[in-house]
This record gives structure tokens, C-alpha cells and sequence, in this order.
């Protein structure tokens, strides 16, 4: 569902391990979690390649024995806001003040779905989490197949802008 998040801002935050060696950092596989994503097969494999070839562009080569596992998860939120919106204000008085009135409220409602994508590196040898990147967008369920992928590409591009971390 992220997949279809709108190009404009994605609400990028990260965390990470200060003990961690980033630097020696080199090779990377994807857990079977990862690989797992619960959406459809052309989603997933967006996901899958964008985020490669980030780790490409960071210097990281695919390999069976990696220093680190990418782990990808995927949260989505149902959301609503209402606005209120008078109207009217017609009515009758009087010379000194005394008067009525009528207004009438509308109440609109928009319901929206946010989406958040979790990138987790796990440092092989110490089976621990050593950097969270999470990107959180509005999602534009209405999106064309191609938007979808630019969009994929520049949340993950966003997400990886805060690796490695700036210690």
C-alpha cells in the first residue's frame, strides 16, 4: 500500500546502533520476511529492486554471506479528519439589537490512508539491529502502475538518504 504514496514529501526518520562498524559494512541479502512482503508480486518487486539498488548506489554487493540482513516492513493506518464549514447567518432584528438568526454547519469528512515503510539492517555476526529508516506518506490509492514506481523509488531514495548514519 505505500507503493502509492504521492511523490511529494515523505516524513523520513531513522535510528541506529552507535556501535555499530558501518563502515565495515559491505555486502548485504534480504531476510525471507523481506522477501515475504504481504502484497502483490509487482509491489513487492519494486520494493525489492528499489531498495537494491540503493544499497547498490551505498556501495553494498549482494551475497550469500552477508555482513548484514535487510529487513522491509510495511505498515498502513486509516486516518480521518472532519472540517466544519457555517453558512447562512440570515435573519431579522431590531433597532437596538434584538434579532435571530439561522446558520447552518456542514461537516465534511475525508478518510485517508498512511503508509509507512520500515528498512531494518541487522548486523550479521551479532544478530542485532544496527539501523531503522521509516518513511511515512499519504497514500494515493488512484495511482498508475508507473507512478507507483516512481513513487517507490523516491520514498526508498528518501529513506536512504539518512545511511550511513551521521555519527
Amino acid at each position: 500500500m505505500f507503493l502509492v504514496a504521492s511523490c511529494s514529501s515523505v516524513k523520513v526518520t531513522s535510528d541506529y546502533d552507535k556501535t555499530a562498524g558501518f563502515a565495515s559494512y559491505k555486502t548485504y541479502a534480504f531476510t525471507q520476511e523481506a522477501m515475504n512482503l504481504p502484497l502483490d508480486d509487482l509491489n513487492k518487486n519494486r520494493i525489492i529492486t528499489a531498495v537494491s539498488n540503493e544499497l547498490t548506489a551505498k556501495g553494498f554487493t549482494k551475497s550469500e554471506k552477508p555482513d548484514v540482513l535487510i529487513d522491509i516492513k510495511i505498515k498502513t493506518e486509516k486516518q480521518q479528519t472532519a472540517t466544519a464549514t457555517n453558512s447562512g447567518g440570515y435573519g431579522y432584528g431590531y433597532r437596538y439589537g434584538w434579532g435571530g438568526g439561522f446558520s447552518t454547519t456542514t461537516i465534511n469528512y475525508d478518510t485517508y490512508t498512511d503508509g509507512t515503510m520500515f528498512i531494518d539492517m541487522i548486523d550479521v555476526s551479532k544478530n542485532q539491529l544496527v539501523w531503522q529508516g521509516r518513511g511515512t506518506k499519504t497514500i494515493d490509492e488512484n495511482a498508475s502502475a508507473k507512478k507507483r514506481e516512481e513513487n517507490l523509488n523516491y520514498a526508498i531514495k528518501q529513506i536512504f538518504a539518512t545511511y550511513p548514519p551521521k555519527m
